[in-house]
């Protein structure tokens, strides 16, 4: 239950497939952004969703998993991945209980002690702790001193959470490993506060640490990494849930394509190519947040007070909220237009006299063409299954986050995570080359 919130990107992303509204309806909207706990107002930033959503990760995966039953999806649950075994067509699984299971691939999403990720023989290079911090849902009999505090030992909060009981995150005297208890929390409780507020009755008590480690590969041959099994940091910053999220969305589709026999094993390899950047841009600057949250001489405080007074500025704070919220991500896709990489923007459409949002095009999953009426000579016909074509008028300016304003393009290929794949006219032959890249070889008569 660590997990505690969805950023723009991730809201937009869930607003990508039409799911958006069973998140917020549940959630509280708030300004979730912030770097060193120095909060960062997005509202400005151009988005739909210019906020965070307060959520836990338990409801969160609740409604992930309705909507995947909606869909057909079968979960075996229960079960434990004990081993595999690996070979050129498939991997075959071991399960407790001696079942076994053949699979094309097998995507490691098991968390930072990841089984998968060490059986596939994957390296998992980084940081060793040098903090660790205690989380638990528990019990008080007295009133305690709501909010943050920042002393000798390093950070601390408590607050109200939605079960009724005090949500405590806790900096410890020493690293400490392995399981905590009861009495690790009250000890930790009475260090910081002088009491433990006669807490009692833990719903949950969870250890983590700033150890920042990456997978040095998100791929191995049919195995794959996605989550805390390829990257692992401290939760300052609450982007650790959203970066998990964002990978399995850019995985999934390629993954989709792959195991229907619409792309080539090959579009695999982009997995790793971009979203590896990704995480190692999230490691760095959560080791940065936690430089400046330590309790240190007058030069760190000075540090920490400089960073806040820049986070003041409009620009600084465009620029951190647009890498907080995910709203800033571009993969390399190589030079040309700024847009390109990009997310694309949920643009008010007028496609045959109706208005729609761009978003509602990529409810199915699928690339979408979109032209200002001029498409060209390419005959996207041998694609006709994989991308919807749309001829539609644009109102307003694209507005990108951290970018500012960018040229509208006459035509722009948008992927079925809702990152460009390319821009032009449409007429251009670097438009049939794309298509075969992200959406597979067009499809003979």
């Amino acid at each position: 239950t660590r997990a505690g919130g969805l950023h723009a990107r991730t809201i937009e992303i869930l607003d990508q497939r039409g799911i958006a509204d069973r998140f917020l309806r549940e959630g509280q909207i708030v300004q979730l952004a912030g770097f060193a706990w120095t909060r960062l107002d997005i509202s400005d930033l151009p988005t739909r969703h210019p906020y965070g959503l307060a959520l836990r990760q338990s409801q969160i995966e609740r409604i992930l998993a309705d909507w995947a039953e909606e869909l057909g999806v079968t979960f075996h649950r229960n079960r434990e991945v004990t081993g595999f075994v690996q070979d050129e067509t498939g991997v075959d699984v071991s399960l407790s209980g001696g079942e076994r299971l053949r699979t094309n691939y097998l995507v490691g999403c098991d968390g930072g002690r990841s089984l998968v990720r060490k059986t596939a023989g994957i390296d998992f290079p980084g940081s060793s702790p040098t903090l660790s911090n205690l989380m638990a849902e528990v019990e008080l009999s007295e009133a305690p001193a709501w909010g943050l505090r920042h002393d000798a030992l390093g950070f601390h909060g408590l607050s109200k959470s939605e079960s009724g009981r005090v949500l405590a995150v806790l900096t410890e005297a020493t690293i400490t490993t392995g399981e905590p208890d009861m009495r690790d929390l009250s000890a930790t409780l009475v260090a910081v506060y002088g009491t433990d507020f006669g807490a009692t009755n833990p719903a949950w008590i969870s250890r983590f640490t700033d150890a920042a480690r990456q997978a040095e590969s998100y791929r191995k041959g049919r195995v794959l990494l996605a989550g805390d099994a390829a990257h692992i940091h401290h939760s300052v910053g609450g982007q650790g849930l959203n970066l998990g999220v964002q990978d399995a969305v850019n995985l999934g589709w390629k993954l989709a394509q792959v195991v229907k026999g619409i792309s080539p094993d090959s579009l695999l390899d982009s997995y790793h190519a971009e979203r590896h950047p990704v995480a190692a841009r999230v490691l760095k600057n959560t080791v940065a947040q936690i430089a400046l949250l330590r309790r240190g001489d007058d030069g760190l405080k000075a540090a920490r007070d400089t960073i806040a007074e820049l986070l003041a500025m409009d620009e600084p704070r465009k620029r951190f909220s647009a890498m907080m919220s995910g709203l800033d991500i571009r993969y390399d896709l190589g030079e040309g237009h700024a847009l390109l990489g990009r997310r694309m923007p949920d643009l008010e459409l007028t496609v045959e006299g109706r208005t729609m949002t761009l978003f509602t095009l990529l409810h199915g999953a699928r690339g979408v063409l979109l032209h200002s009426g001029r498409r060209g000579g390419i005959d996207v016909a041998p694609w006709a299954d994989r991308v919807n074509v749309v001829n539609a008028s644009t109102d307003g300016v694209w507005a990108l986050p951290a970018i500012g304003q960018v040229t509208a393009p006459g035509a722009v290929l948008v992927r079925p995570d809702g990152h460009v794949a390319w821009l032009g006219d449409g007429s251009e032959p670097e438009l049939a080359d794309a298509l075969t890249t992200w959406l597979g070889p067009p499809t003979t008569q």
